[in-house]
């Protein structure tokens, strides 16, 4: 094991259910990151500004190395960098647009390669974990929000670290990590021994979740709305990064209840 301890040691091996969730996504073309809303990145596969096909094939190809066998950073980017820029997607190019405006957009570079690996991995993972505890809830009715506390833990993060909440609980629809791009949060299930014998402090986020337009270009002054969890306890206010205020595993797992009659989808969802 390498002394710099890269992400897919940090999780170990992903779990059948997080190769399966990764394989599931089908694709979809990005400008910008923020064109795929919410739920929608849990179920399609999307880079951003990777406008052609055979380039997001490469990305994706890779990805699903890095899931199925556990490889490094170092040789995901060893084997995919000379592909892209063999194809042309990577470093600085000046795009033109029909209204005569010219932007200057990256590409492919070491810095995106990393967040393309580290995105995609982690949320695979924890889409995963999220069904893997859903088939639990039982016996570990209670989920526990862990951050990393170290000098790059974001300050929301950390204000959630150590708080637990059920398992159906509002929070985890909205809150549910990752909440932004490079997150290393994690949940972790707790049984009602565990909360009791410890007299641990449960939250509940019912009422306290609230949806706040957040600026996401000041070039277009384009506004996203985001979940803000409003902490009762510290007064804190708590978002997720802008895009990240869904849920990745009760997206992609979850069926459309919308698409079948009435008396099938309340039985599924009371479990019957």
């Amino acid at each position: 094991m390498p002394q710099k301890i890269d992400l897919v040691y940090a999780i170990g091996l992903p779990p059948e259910k997080a190769i399966e969730y990764f394989k599931s996504k089908g694709y979809q073309f990005s400008w910008n990151w923020y064109d795929i809303w919410q739920e929608a990145q849990a179920k399609a596969f999307a880079v951003a500004k990777a406008m052609r096909m055979d380039i997001l094939q490469d990305i994706r190809e890779m990805v699903q190395k890095a899931l199925d066998e556990g490889i490094t950073f170092q040789q995901f980017k060893k084997e995919l960098e000379p592909r892209l820029k063999a194809k042309g997607w990577w470093g600085y190019k000046f795009v033109s647009y029909p209204d005569g405006r010219v932007e200057k957009i990256l590409e492919g570079s070491p810095w995106r390669l990393k967040t393309i690996y580290r995105t995609n991995l982690q949320t695979a993972y924890m889409a995963g974990r999220y069904k893997a505890f859903m088939e639990n809830v039982d016996n570990r009715p209670y989920w526990q929000y862990v951050a990393v506390l170290d000098s790059r833990t974001r300050p929301a993060h950390r204000a959630l670290h150590g708080k637990i909440f059920r398992y159906d609980d509002p929070f985890w629809d909205t809150h549910y990590p990752p909440l932004g791009f490079n997150c290393r949060c994690r949940v972790r299930t707790l049984s009602q021994s565990d909360v009791d014998k410890k007299d641990l402090p449960v939250d509940s986020a019912v009422g306290k979740i609230k949806w706040e337009d957040q600026l996401v270009s000041k070039k277009t002054g384009e506004l996203q709305p985001v979940a803000v969890y409003h902490d009762p306890v510290t007064g804190m206010k708590i978002p997720t990064d802008i895009g990240w205020s869904y849920n990745p595993g009760k997206a992609a797992w979850f069926p459309d209840l919308d698409k079948y009659p009435y008396d099938v989808a309340k039985q599924w969802v009371q479990g019957g």
